[in-house]
């Protein structure tokens, strides 16, 4: 969203008690829409987490990698 909406939003109450309603009315009928909005940030998050600490670890060859995941 933009300032200009927000804006909008936190100056006029009619339109602010009509976009909750809405929000509200979408994730009742849409609760699968904030299951997915939740999973995909907590798979963003453990992947940033996985990343940083990939960085950090020591090298290890391809070898060792295939070996750990059975010869895959």
């Amino acid at each position: 969203m933009n300032n200009t909406i927000i804006s909008l939003l936190i100056e006029n109450p009619e339109l602010k008690l009509a976009f909750k309603s809405a929000l509200l009315e979408i994730l009742e009928e849409r609760h699968d829409l904030l299951t997915d909005i939740i999973e995909e940030v907590v798979e963003d998050i453990a992947l940033k987490n996985a990343i940083k600490q990939g960085e950090s670890s020591q090298a290890v060859s391809r070898q060792e990698i295939f070996n750990v995941l059975g010869g895959a």
